[in-house]
């Protein structure tokens, strides 16, 4: 991205090297004194910091051991993977942490029912990444919310960004087909392609961390949910579509850590010291992302300028119909999110491109926001490099390329039903 970037600002100085690292220093002095992207980059820290202290204070560990010994959710291999599967859309918070616990809770009940940790692997990979992107308030929202807004502040659209990145995620066919592919295979529990081969074989790696009050990790997410929509009744004057994403997101993750330190301190479950060093280790983690979002919105910001979008669409509506739109973006962000294995970065490239190609023809912009990020969740549920699809076969326990091999046919089912879908909506839409 940051070479696209260069490259893009290198086309539009005539190629002059000089005014190309002025218009650099411009750009980026510009982004980073932009208040919506200070705010989302702030959301990323904020983040991090609250994925590190719900991990360090014990709560993800307590609710596997409530899980576990406590109450008996599980009696049948279809209730030990529905497990998993439950805990996948419930905590979406990110996608490694959603792999991660559902891995985690689902590993013993997998040894004691026989079940083959592929098996495993594709649930909680068929939930991280696709419940990931229908939820808003997390990196991806944070990502497309900037993403969009950037359109909108280039004159692209008129629209409002928050308004339009939650039709978009209604729309979101892929995320919504994994998740009901995935449902309905542990409810039949209908084996296809190398699935049908998989012998089981017993897990040796517990989750090992002490437990405590599973609140400690409920409490915060619950209260996540809620202070989303109160800040966007806020930010919105009474009417919650029309209040500042960026604004509400950065105030509820500020809100949620501010009580997680009143809570963890106050219940004795960490130190005050112990909370500011576990909050800085997640902020560190996540700092690299909020590097990216910069290059993101900077490669979205020269592509605009570069009329990058309005070039296709022109070329595009000669020899594209309009129904087909959303279907073509769909399989051009697969396509690159496969080969790449990251959702952000197809995100990154493809809404700067497909937004204006959209306008200029005159398409449902928010079924091709919608196409873009199915397109980038395919890849990231399904590359053999995406990091989900890795941190899936570690939290399962099994090999990544059996994995992947299992886990295809399924994915291509979503992905057919996706494309179809795309195109059924252009069409009657």
């Amino acid at each position: 991205m940051l070479s696209g970037t260069l490259l893009g600002l290198f086309f539009l100085n005539d190629f002059y090297i000089v005014h190309t690292f002025e218009a650099t220093f411009s750009l980026f002095y510009k982004l980073l004194t932009t208040a919506w992207i200070v705010k989302t980059l702030g959301f990323v820290l904020l983040v991090g910091a609250i994925i590190a202290l719900i991990e360090k204070s014990g709560g993800v560990a307590g609710f596997i051991d409530y899980a576990l010994h406590k109450r008996s959710f599980v009696k049948s291999s279809r209730s030990a993977l529905m497990l998993s599967y439950v805990l996948g859309i419930i905590i979406f918070i990110e996608t490694s942490i959603t792999a991660l616990i559902s891995g985690a809770v689902g590993k013993p009940f997998c040894d004691k029912y026989k079940i083959p940790h592929a098996k495993l692997a594709f649930v909680c990979d068929s939930t991280s990444a696709p419940i990931g992107s229908l939820v808003i308030f997390n990196g991806y929202g944070a990502l497309l919310l900037g993403l969009i807004t950037t359109q909108v502040s280039e004159g692209i659209l008129q629209v409002n960004s928050f308004s339009l990145l939650l039709e978009a995620v209604i729309l979101n066919f892929y995320a919504l087909s994994a998740l009901a592919v995935a449902f309905l295979y542990i409810w039949f529990s209908f084996d296809i392609g190398p699935m049908k081969d998989l012998v089981f074989k017993k897990s040796e790696n517990y989750f090992e961390q002490k437990p405590q009050s599973m609140y400690l990790m409920l409490l915060p997410i619950s209260l996540m949910l809620v202070l989303i929509f109160v800040f966007l009744y806020i930010t919105g004057n009474g009417e919650i579509l029309k209040g500042s994403g960026s604004s509400s997101i950065f105030y509820t993750m500020l809100s949620v850590l501010i009580f997680m330190f009143v809570y963890y301190i106050s219940t004795k479950s960490m130190q005050v010291g112990e909370w500011f060093s576990t909050a800085y280790v997640g902020i560190k983690k996540l700092f690299s992302v909020s590097i990216i979002l910069i290059f993101a919105f900077s490669i979205g910001e020269v592509t605009t300028q570069l009329k990058t979008g309005m070039y296709l669409a022109s070329f595009a509506s000669e020899n594209l119909d309009v129904v087909f739109l959303a279907s073509i973006i769909f399989l051009l962000s697969s396509v690159i999110s496969f080969s790449t294995g990251t959702s952000w970065g197809t995100f990154s490239i493809m809404i700067p491109i497909a937004l204006p190609m959209a306008v200029g023809m005159d398409a449902n912009i928010a079924l091709v926001v919608a196409a873009v990020i199915s397109g980038g969740i395919f890849g990231d549920h399904c590359s053999p490099i995406s990091d989900t699809t890795i941190i899936s076969s570690m939290a399962a326990d099994c090999d990544v390329i059996e994995h992947v091999k299992t886990q295809l046919p399924y994915a291509l089912i979503s992905g057919c039903i996706a494309f179809i879908l795309f195109f059924l909506f252009s069409y009657f839409g």
